[in-house]
């Protein structure tokens, strides 16, 4: 794909007296994108209008497509798992994949066959044929992510796609999630509010608040925008705590975090040298040293303006 996946400009939407979307304005890419923002930012919303779903004012571009005149074609492309369960009640999986399958524009044989297969990928070749009222809500998450895979979209929509699952059911979805781009070849958008999540599997990441986008970057650019080359993660082999004494007589701020980690804040126009050149003069080895980050966690708050 030659194109922007999604382009906003000027996107706005209101429900009654309610301000949901504000002027957003965005051009998003990358392979797993995060779109991060507490509950109620605006981001089921966002995608509702990517999809062509709800009116909005302004305009929002899906793989080059307009999503006021061609929802259609970008239903076509796009594969939506939505926050809420969507299934008819006594409807097995492999039937309401298929029906998904059908409503994509497949024929019904083809479409059978994309059921079955989307269902071994997310894990429920064995309970295929059960009705999925009786299934636990890890299995009806993997159920809805099948169905969002039935066509082979282009792009992923996943709307809180580890909403109530329990650690093990978390960890197995972050990992189909995880494979998704090269096994699938689609990239996806992933709406949620778990950072940890985003911290694991994304590459991008986009952040709401109060119905306006904050960022848009990676996740390395919003991890690292207070970082600067003065302040390190120092890992050394033994005796944090000599080095640590003898960076702190040469002027730099040391905070010993672990028994091979150092914190390290350089005195003004020095560099790494002054490390290593101490290092050295002690007999002490340095097994890695990085540019210091921040925590996905403490960027978002960063971001919507709540950081500590």
């Amino acid at each position: 794909m030659t194109e922007t996946l999604i382009e906003l400009t000027g996107l706005g939407k209101k429900f009654a007296e309610i301000r949901a979307l504000t002027t957003v304005d965005a051009k998003i890419d990358g392979r797993i994108i995060g779109l991060l923002g507490p509950n109620g930012a605006g981001k089921s919303t966002l995608l509702k209008c990517l999809l062509g779903l709800i009116p909005f004012e302004g305009t929002a571009r899906v793989l080059g497509l307009s999503a006021t005149t061609h929802g259609a074609e970008i239903r076509d492309r796009v594969g939506y798992m939505p926050e809420q369960e969507a299934f008819l009640s006594g409807m097995s999986a492999v039937e309401l994949c298929t029906y998904a399958g059908e409503l994509s524009g497949l024929p019904r044989t083809e479409a059978m066959q994309r059921a079955h297969a989307a269902l071994y990928y997310a894990g429920l070749e064995e309970k295929r044929y059960q009705p999925i009222d009786g299934y636990s809500t890890g299995m009806k998450q993997r159920v809805k992510l099948a169905q969002a895979l039935v066509h082979d979209p282009e792009l992923l929509f996943l709307d809180e796609p580890t909403n109530g699952l329990d650690p093990r059911s978390r960890d197995e979805m972050l990992n189909l999630i995880t494979e998704l781009p090269e096994r699938r070849g689609c990239a996806i958008v992933l709406s949620t509010h778990l950072l940890p999540d985003v911290e694991r599997v994304c590459d991008h990441a986009v952040i709401m608040h109060q119905g306006r986008v904050r960022f848009v970057g990676t996740v390395d650019e919003l991890r690292g925008a207070r970082g600067h080359d003065s302040e390190l993660m120092v890992e050394v082999k033994a005796e944090p705590v000599k080095l640590a004494e003898l960076l702190i007589a040469a002027g730099a701020k040391c905070t010993v975090t672990s028994p091979i980690q150092i914190s390290v804040d350089l005195p003004p126009d020095a560099t790494t040298e002054l490390v290593f050149r101490h290092a050295h003069g002690a007999g002490l080895q340095i097994r890695g040293i990085e540019v210091r980050r921040e925590s996905v966690e403490a960027g978002f708050l960063r971001v919507i303006g709540e950081a500590p």
